[in-house]
């Protein structure tokens, strides 16, 4: 038997017959979109997380009702000069207070009352979102900035310096915050910047533990190990690596943090503790100054505790929704 075989088929790399030519367009259709064919990926690539976060924040409604809730606060606060009718130690109805009637809600010329001192209620709750706020802020700024300098060290540089600084937070953090605050206020003295300390210092033991447990599951990170191999130090590998990068846990810590000042400050300010004089605009000392007339004049206590609700609804939405928005297993969904 013979077989009939073309010497020039046998050829090595020689193309078949059948086999069809590679289009310029089938490449392109293989390879994906061109940057100028609508590549939606090429710019999915440097997105970083706090930038994604951000864009699930615009898109959650619980974030949105949040923040419109502190855009307000904030806004309240500062402008309060131009809304105040009154200021907030003026008592422009003091002559038509009696032991027995106070004017309440409707009064011509005072929309939500007077209080027991004469004072317009409008007026004393737009100027205790000022004060509010200004504890608030500060506050959270005084726990935030011990946190981490603590946190920092502990997580940075571990061993002997860990352990004891770790120490002393777990002692911290066996008394309760409140508890904690009002001891430091009572010692501190009855003045505003004294509840500001207080309400600081007992935050500064939630944001140590925070941040160094951050920064140790971020030691053994690849980016860590590339610095030390490229023979950088432990103090700048902590500055310019691992603090940057565990700073989102404690951000959103901030946010809630602040929700927790606002309500700490009106109950130091309703134990006596907030310095001033009672007839002082803040919300915390009206709601101490409408004890004695819950029955006749319950509007007094009623409207600063729904502003201290709504106000600490708001950072808490916001906080919450900014954990979510960083949260690895939901940024997955």
């Amino acid at each position: 038997m013979s077989v009939n075989m073309d010497p020039e088929n046998q050829r090595p790399g020689a193309a078949l017959p059948d086999a069809p030519e590679a289009s310029s367009s089938s490449v392109a259709s293989a390879t994906g979109p061109g940057p100028d064919q609508g590549d939606t990926r090429h710019g999915d690539r440097g997105t970083s997380i706090w930038a994604e976060a951000f864009g699930r924040l615009r898109r959650s409604p619980m974030a949105i009702a949040g923040g419109v809730i502190i855009l307000l606060f904030i806004l309240v606060a500062i402008f309060a000069p131009l809304l105040a009718p009154y200021g907030g130690t003026e008592t422009p109805g003091m002559r038509e207070v009696t032991p027995t009637s106070i004017p309440g809600i409707g009064t011509a010329g005072y929309p939500l009352g007077l209080d027991n001192y004469g004072g317009d209620v409008m007026s004393k709750l737009i100027w205790g979102a000022r004060a509010s706020l200004l504890v608030g802020v500060i506050s959270t700024v005084i726990g935030l900035v011990g946190g981490l300098i603590l946190g920092a060290l502990a997580g940075g540089f571990g061993g002997w310096v860990d352990t004891i600084i770790m120490r002393i937070v777990d002692i911290l953090l066996s008394v309760p915050n409140l508890l904690m605050a009002v001891s430091i206020a009572a010692i501190a003295g009855q003045t505003p910047f004294a509840v500001m300390i207080a309400i600081g210092a007992a935050q500064i033991p939630v944001f140590a533990r925070l941040l160094r447990s951050s920064m140790l599951s971020q030691r053994g990170s690849d980016y860590v190990l590339a610095a030390q191999t490229l023979g950088l130090g432990r103090g700048k590998i902590t500055m310019s690596h691992l603090l940057p990068n565990s700073l989102g846990p404690v951000i959103v810590q901030a946010t809630l943090a602040l929700a927790t000042a606002v309500i700490d400050a009106a109950a130091l300010s309703f134990l006596g503790l907030g310095g001033g004089n009672p007839n002082t605009a803040e919300w915390g000392r009206m709601l101490t100054s409408a004890q004695s007339f819950l029955a006749s004049a319950p509007q007094l206590a009623f409207l600063p505790g729904i502003c201290i609700a709504i106000t600490a609804l708001g950072f808490t939405l916001v906080g919450e929704s900014l954990r979510e928005a960083l949260d690895p297993k939901s940024r997955k969904k």
